[in-house]
């Protein structure tokens, strides 16, 4: 055997750190020691914010889930709390999440065809009819209409008697990460950061138990960081956003405790771990030292370990169900609060029925058969996961520092060159696989060439897109005109004048005005945001 081959072949994760063949003592010493692992449940939370974790609670199991109409997603959102699902993650369709209303000719073919449609809070009050808001948390995954959103579920949830002062419930509302790496924004960037500090506010005052706000490095992830940029990238937005609040005379720790954060969990498991072990006391410290944060729940990470579904494939799409097992693991090993697992299917449609019941039964096997709940952080103390964890954590404050030298991340973004970066990433990465550089079973290894992939599309019916038209024609013959026009007045004055537009847009959606009139009024203060051009 020759001297190259005897030699251990060199290994470098996704995050650009080299991993060793075995690890020692002197190895987390050497990078960095124990002194960021303490307790779990106390600062700087790496090992867990809780003390017990899911000893005392298990994670809350939420699906993304939302297809046509209001009542198409009700029955789906009523399959999955009966099959044991704990919370709900709501997918709008395309037109919803920019702004345009169901009959609008922006919006012909993509009317609930990829999530629920929703033009007005008739959308809301039939989507969630029969669902108990105290025992089912609700995330609304929506960012560019996100305040309209909002504002549609605290007046629905009010109309249905409950106490907005005590409602949970979280929203994305995440538009920086928008402009990186999703596309669903709606206005420029400094009136879109104004938007979220609206929510934050207006949350932290009349809702302080909602979420507002779910920074989502998931999406950044996805559009082709490595998972180390994925937190940093994900805290220098949540910065931004804490920053723009800040200003409206808030302290601290009047909303940090609000702020949450979406993570995916695709990848090498051990640096997946790794990443969420470092990041959680990374923001900990961030919130206490840069912040001034007093609070322990203000310098919570709390997450939503979430989809995995860049690592899908639709290419021998059942090893996605192994996946998706696996995602899980990284999931409960990362400590998260919620896990929103991707289904099988989602790599190329929205899930079935089947695929969906698959995941949440993957969840519940982990909670029920696996022991995932029996201690808290398993893999901390292991030689190899602190190294990593402290390896991770540098890695994270070397991105960070140089976004913060480049002027920052609402900057690069207004810029276009934070999405320019995320996006030559992905490019490279995409080189990767189709070279083999990058292994991916059943794509560039361990192919079947002579089986062609078989797999089911969910239907789109063009039927409910014209009943979806057909009710918000009833709605607007039925409400009060006069009611809507004063306060779509509203919203554009208040727009005009600079101040907190969460009241208006309240008063707007109980009139049942419609997201596109709403949205609108304020592209008459604002404009539409145009992608500038890098080379």
């Amino acid at each position: 055997m020759s001297e190259r081959q005897n030699k251990p072949r060199r290994v470098v994760n996704e995050s650009g750190i080299e991993i060793k063949t075995a690890y020692t003592a002197a190895d987390v010493e050497a990078s960095g020691g124990f002194n960021h692992v303490g307790e779990p449940g106390r600062f700087p939370f790496t090992r867990g914010i809780h003390g017990e974790m899911y000893r005392k609670r298990p994670w809350t199991m939420r699906q993304y889930a939302g297809f046509g109409n209001a009542a198409d997603t009700n029955q789906r959102f009523k399959f999955l709390i009966a099959n044991g699902q704990t919370g709900l993650n709501v997918a709008f369709d395309l037109p919803t999440q920019i702004g345009f209303d169901s009959d609008s000719p922006m919006a012909e073919g993509e009317v609930g065809r990829v999530g629920m449609a929703v033009d007005t809070l008739r959308d809301f009050e039939v989507a969630f009819d029969g669902i108990d808001l105290e025992q089912i948390t609700v995330s609304l995954t929506v960012n560019g209409s996100a305040a309209i959103l909002i504002a549609m579920y605290l007046v629905m949830a009010e109309k249905r008697g409950y106490d907005v002062a005590k409602l949970r419930g979280t929203a994305q509302n995440d538009i920086l990460k928008e402009f990186i790496g999703r596309g669903t924004w709606i206005f420029p960037v400094e009136p879109s950061m104004k938007l979220v500090g609206d929510t934050i506010e207006y949350c932290a005052q009349h809702a302080p138990k909602y979420s507002p706000v779910s920074v989502c490095g998931y999406h950044i992830r996805e559009s082709g960081a490595n998972p180390a940029q994925e937190m940093a990238y994900a805290f220098c937005i949540a910065k931004a956003y804490a920053d723009e609040t800040l200003k409206r005379g808030l302290h601290i720790d009047e909303f940090a405790g609000r702020l949450s954060f979406n993570f995916n969990i695709f990848g090498n498991l051990f640096e997946q771990v790794a990443k969420f072990r470092a990041a959680r006391g990374l923001w900990a410290k961030i919130m206490k030292e840069e912040y001034g944060a007093q609070d322990p729940g203000s310098m919570w990470m709390r997450m939503i370990a979430a989809g995995g579904g860049g690592g899908l494939t639709k290419e021998q799409p059942e090893l996605n169900i192994v996946r998706g097992a696996y995602y899980a693991l990284i999931s409960a090993l990362s400590g998260t609060q919620t896990m929103a697992l991707c289904s099988y299917d989602e790599a190329y449609t929205i899930p079935t029925e089947h695929s969906a019941r698959i995941s949440l039964r993957t969840m519940q096997l982990l909670i029920e058969e696996m022991g995932l709940t029996e201690t808290v952080d398993p893999l901390g103390g292991s030689w190899y996961v602190e190294t990593l964890t402290n390896q991770m954590r540098d890695k994270m404050v070397e991105t960070m520092a140089d976004i913060d030298r480049r002027g920052g991340i609402v900057s690069l973004v207004a810029q276009g060159l934070a999405q320019a970066a995320v996006s030559a990433q992905a490019y490279q990465m995409q080189k990767r696989i189709e070279s083999g550089d990058f292994p991916k079973v059943g794509v560039n290894c361990y192919r079947m060439e002579e089986e062609e992939a078989k797999v089911e599309f969910h239907p789109y019916d063009e039927d409910d897109a014209k009943a979806q038209v057909a009710a918000l024609d009833t709605i607007r013959a039925e409400r009060d005109g006069r009611k809507v026009q004063t306060a779509l007045d509203r919203v554009e004055a208040d727009a005009r004048a600079g101040v907190n537009v969460m009241p208006a847009l309240i008063e707007a959606v109980r009139a049942y005005a419609s997201v596109g009139e709403i949205t609108d009024r304020l592209v008459t203060v604002y404009g539409r945001y145009r992608e500038p051009v890098v080379f």
